[in-house]
């Protein structure tokens, strides 16, 4: 008798707990797993294929040269030989004094220039500078996504070349006013809802690039940058970024900042989609140097995306000196400034 029922009895379980339609604990699991499915994320065709094509032709902001920055005493020790600097202030700036054999350009004008000015790939390197690094680190960025993958940017700017220019720029723009206003809390990112829409009519990643990279330098540079009275003035009214280390970040930061990893973040839709396209995006690190290079992608994606002036260094300089061994901030110090020649 036990042989003949026992296999009757094990079927009858097996349908119970195969149709949601009945009673018991299969039905509590069916509710769980339909809460946990996600919303879908929404990629456009043109954002998609300018995502395909940027990958095909080096995926340079997952590279091992990402962010490409030069040391000034490396800059200053290749004078003479087969470089090209580029200086990006203004002209009244340029003339008062500059880098030995540098070229004044205006950033609107640099996609001309390199596509006919001059032969960018008869050149070892091609140095962006300015006044303290901001601006050239968001340009030569754009520059090396267009595939001029000879250029770099001089970290700290002219503040390292010449002790005249760091009072100017980076010793005058660090401050540890708002060191007091940070938070510890761990803040988590939103569920990932999509991309902007490009909307550029172009049918290929390289057409649709070409547009944006001209747009982006047509728009110029006013609406870049970001200083840190803005910010903390009412940070609610940004999606903040942190681009720092998970130890800086939970020993302080901006309130309500999230963090994303430097690498792994830029051109995976899975991290980009969670940044709102809807809202001022802002984006820091310790010098604004890297999130110079972010910002610049991100825009060139369509989000309305603004780099912190002098990251860390411009709202918390004082911390950062006091903790700089522990947790390894780099900040702008007398150190970092050279007596490198200028000429008029």
């Amino acid at each position: 008798m036990k042989k003949t029922y026992f296999p009757v009895f094990l079927l009858f379980i097996l349908v119970l707990f195969a149709f949601p339609g009945c009673k018991g604990k299969k039905a509590e699991i069916s509710k769980e797993v339909v809460k946990v499915i996600s919303k879908p994320v929404t990629i456009g065709t043109e954002t998609t294929l300018l995502l395909k094509d940027l990958k095909e032709n080096g995926d340079y902001v997952n590279s091992k040269v990402f962010p490409s920055l030069i040391k000034a005493s490396i800059v200053n020790e290749s004078l003479g030989k087969n470089i090209l600097i580029v200086d990006l202030r203004s002209p009244n700036q340029f003339a008062e004094g500059h880098i030995k054999g540098a070229v004044n350009k205006k950033f609107n004008d640099l996609p001309s220039y390199f596509e006919t000015g001059i032969k960018p790939f008869k050149y070892d390197k091609i140095i962006l500078v300015n006044e303290d690094g901001q601006l050239s680190s968001y340009t030569t960025c754009l520059l090396r996504l267009m595939g001029y993958g000879n250029v770099y940017s001089m970290r700290w700017g002219m503040s390292a070349w010449n002790e005249r220019y760091a009072q100017e720029g980076w010793l005058k723009g660090v401050s540890g006013k708002y060191e007091t206003k940070l938070e510890n809390t761990v803040n988590e990112r939103p569920s990932s809802n999509g991309m902007p829409d490009l909307k550029t009519g172009l049918l290929t990643g390289a057409e649709i690039g070409a547009s944006r990279f001209r747009k982006l330098f047509e728009e110029g540079t006013t609406d870049i940058f970001i200083t840190a009275d803005e910010v903390f003035s009412n940070p609610q009214k940004y999606y903040i970024i942190n681009l720092d280390r998970k130890d800086k970040y939970e020993d302080g930061h901006i309130p309500g900042a999230i963090r994303y990893k430097q690498e792994g973040t830029l051109g995976y839709t899975d991290e980009m989609a969670s940044i709102p396209s809807d809202k001022p995006v802002v984006v820091y690190c310790g010098t604004g140097h890297n999130s110079g290079f972010a910002t610049a992608y991100l825009r060139l994606f369509g989000y309305d995306a603004h780099t912190l002036k002098y990251g860390n260094n411009g709202f918390m300089y004082d911390k950062m000196i006091k903790q700089r061994t522990a947790l390894s901030w780099l900040p702008f110090t007398q150190a970092d400034v050279n007596n490198f020649e200028v000429v008029k």
